[in-house]
């Protein structure tokens, strides 16, 4: 279903999505987001390759219907990039370790820092765009709000809660510096700061996949969905408010960066529409046919002090580039990824 969406916006929107002749590269391509992302690619024509380790046997199926003919090991990335340098246009930076638990700050600097510094050196040299995965994680608790037209003194003031989220923010300032420094447009970029995003392909993703597989196993196996207390006065039980997105707007919004890149810089990538735990698990119970069972429970206190109670995307200077589509409302997204994918016989896009 949403690769069919896809294919349709790609005729639909032709002059958004003009296929150009450049290749893609998708680095963390076995991945939730980035196999999403190389599905609308394929379906919208694009010379692609991808990158990962290809080494995680839970990941398997997240390509397995995708025909690609260049297929890199990440350790042989500079290689590639090397011998092929003059057909990249693109390389969307999506593979990092994503676990907001993870605590090896040292592989995180590795990985989530020092690696996309080296890919983005290697992309001004060659004038290359580079679009990657940054988070609305880098925000902190919200306490300065989540806008994204921020100064690089602003920028510097968030306070990520994780070891996960100040990787993050800590390329995000590289880059941002970096852009400020030299001045130098020989190479554009965009980071998009991922809020919640939900979509098949996410379930090797394990305890770190989004709500929606989870409230959905729980109720087959339970016929009922826990949801966290709220220790926080302003926010009833199941009360706390997120802004959910469908991965297929990331690939959308992703896919119009590379025809519609102008102005480097960091942008959100949410609906702007927070919505509560307590909606989302009622909209999963009414897309199973099934009655509403839901429970409350202590939110752990290994992460009490350092819970989001609030995210919602400022979009406005999405917007302001000339990005009009819609977002797929949190009705619309959970019935299709319950209905068309959990449900079904074939989870996987």
């Amino acid at each position: 279903m949403l690769i069919e969406n896809l294919v349709k916006d790609y005729h639909t929107f032709d002059m958004i999505f003009t296929r150009l002749s450049g290749m893609k590269i998708v680095t963390g391509a076995e991945g939730f987001i980035g196999s999403n992302l190389v599905a609308g690619l394929e379906a919208a024509g694009e010379d692609i390759a991808i990158c990962d380790t290809f080494n995680d046997p839970s990941k398997r199926d997240n390509l397995s219907k995708r025909d690609i003919k260049n297929t890199i090991r990440s350790e042989e990335l500079f290689n590639f990039l090397s011998d092929h340098t003059k057909n990249i246009e693109t390389i969307f930076l999506l593979g990092a370790i994503s676990s907001t638990t993870e605590t090896d700050t040292k592989l995180l600097e590795k990985i989530n820092v020092d690696l996309p510094k080296k890919i983005w050196a290697w992309c001004k040299n060659n004038h290359v765009k580079l679009i990657y995965a940054s988070s609305a994680a880098t925000y902190g608790d919200g306490s300065r709000g989540f806008d994204d037209n921020l100064s690089l003194a602003d920028l510097k003031k968030l306070q990520p809660l994780n070891a996960y989220a100040q990787s993050k923010h800590e390329f995000d300032l590289f880059i941002s510096s970096d852009q400020l420094d030299h001045n130098d447009s020989s190479a554009q970029w965009a980071g998009l700061k991922f809020f919640n995003v939900y979509g098949p392909n996410e379930y090797h993703k394990k305890s770190q996949m989004s709500v929606i597989p989870q409230f959905f196993n729980q109720i087959i196996t339970t016929g009922k969905a826990s949801l966290f207390r709220s220790h926080n006065s302003k926010y009833s039980d199941g009360g706390q408010l997120r802004d959910f997105i469908w991965v297929e707007d990331c690939v959308r919004v992703m896919m119009w960066f590379d025809k519609n890149l102008s102005s480097s810089g960091l942008y959100n990538c949410g609906t702007g529409n927070a919505r509560s735990f307590l909606d989302l698990a009622k909209l999963v119970f009414s897309a199973m046919d099934k009655e509403e069972n839901i429970e409350y429970i202590p939110t752990p206190e290994a992460i009490r002090d350092k819970y989001q109670y609030f995210t919602q995307a400022n979009m406005d200077k999405l917007k302001s580039l000339g990005y009009d589509m819609n977002f797929t409302t949190l009705e619309n997204g959970v019935t299709q990824y319950v209905r068309d994918y959990l449900m079904g016989d074939d989870q996987f896009l």
